[in-house]
């Protein structure tokens, strides 16, 4: 298999743990380095060792690049990604793919247009760890899946920054309470539920700054209920709980981290107590590899992370986003 080509456009934070996670890619190597400041690129490249950077444009009209990483603040993706696809390259985009669902279509509108692949970059839906979830929750062993419990929720050192900047989309909700609600649609579409029409029970929101600092929704996919709980102000339980008609399932830590997956679940039924150890992956390098091979093989979509999930996420962010800004 040619190794994937890949370009990171935008030089922050994020992409530097993507272009050290796709060391561990199987697929993919870094070639090229887009940013708004090619100075900003070149000293990216030099750091890890890409051979060309530039402008976006630049790097988008260049006919050795194959893939490419949108690592930019949420309120640009849309209009790189769309650009890329246009450019005939395959896209990952950072999470959320975009801050609504009318960007999120058009993107992926434009994705089967141009018959290249579009994945929306959620880390944890590779490796061991998720896909003994998914098998928990399709095979009946445990029950019917009931009702997910999750939070993802760390205090802001500054209230400064994209995440308390309105024009930036930023907030809680889209920053990592995506992380809990794309897991519930995960189990939910496993075990074989609709996910495409969400039943909403309760939204509650803290403003501060004319963002979301804490918020929370209770929502039900099928018969299964989710309780998601997020906040940028303050540190949550992050422990997840997944019950089922006869145990539950506790995860202590579901998100592992940007160098390493989760791997530790806890099996609770008839008063006993069964733990699960599974191997990691590099989770940036596992959503790299997957969709290089989505792109040699022809495919628009990765099973881990399909459209359809990824409709799902955008149309629960913009609804819960909105109920936010208007309680």
């Amino acid at each position: 298999m040619t190794p994937t080509r890949w370009a990171v456009l935008g030089p922050g934070a994020i992409s530097q743990d993507f272009a050290v996670g796709l060391r561990a890619s199987q697929h993919g190597v870094l070639h090229a380095v887009g940013s708004s400041s090619p100075e900003r690129a070149a000293a990216f490249a030099r750091t890890h060792g890409a051979q060309a950077s530039g402008t976006y444009d630049q790097i988008l009209a260049r006919d050795d690049v194959d893939a490419v990483y949108v690592g930019t603040v949420h309120t640009t993706h849309a209009d790189l990604a769309i650009r890329a696809l246009e450019a005939s390259k395959a896209v990952l985009c950072e999470k959320p793919a975009a801050p609504t669902f009318g960007d999120v279509e058009r993107m992926l509108d434009a994705a089967a247009r141009a018959r290249r692949p579009f994945l929306e970059a959620f880390k944890t839906r590779f490796g061991p760890f998720a896909q003994t979830l998914r098998d928990l929750a399709a095979g009946g062993e445990l029950g019917a899946l009931e009702r997910f419990e999750g939070a993802r929720g760390s205090a802001a050192t500054a209230r400064t920054g994209r995440l308390f900047d309105p024009a930036l989309a930023g907030g809680a909700i889209l920053d990592i309470g995506c992380y809990p609600l794309a897991l519930a649609i995960d189990l939910a579409a496993a075990a074989g539920e609709p996910i495409d029409a969400p039943e909403y029970r309760r939204f509650e929101a803290q403003q501060v700054g004319g963002v979301d600092g804490t918020a929370s929704v209770e929502l039900a996919f099928g018969r299964v209920t989710a309780a998601i709980a997020t906040s940028i102000l303050e540190d949550l339980d992050e422990v997840v709980t997944v019950r089922f008609a006869h145990a539950e399932v506790v995860l202590p830590n579901a998100w592992g981290n940007r160098t390493e997956s989760a791997s530790r679940l806890i099996v609770r039924r008839d008063g006993q107590e069964q733990i699960i150890e599974v191997p990691t992956v590099q989770p940036m390098a596992a959503e790299a590899d997957a969709l290089s091979l989505a792109l040699v093989e022809g495919r628009l979509e990765v099973p881990q992370m399909p459209w359809s999930h990824t409709r799902a996420a955008a149309r629960v962010l913009t609804d819960w986003r909105a109920a936010a800004v208007s309680g």
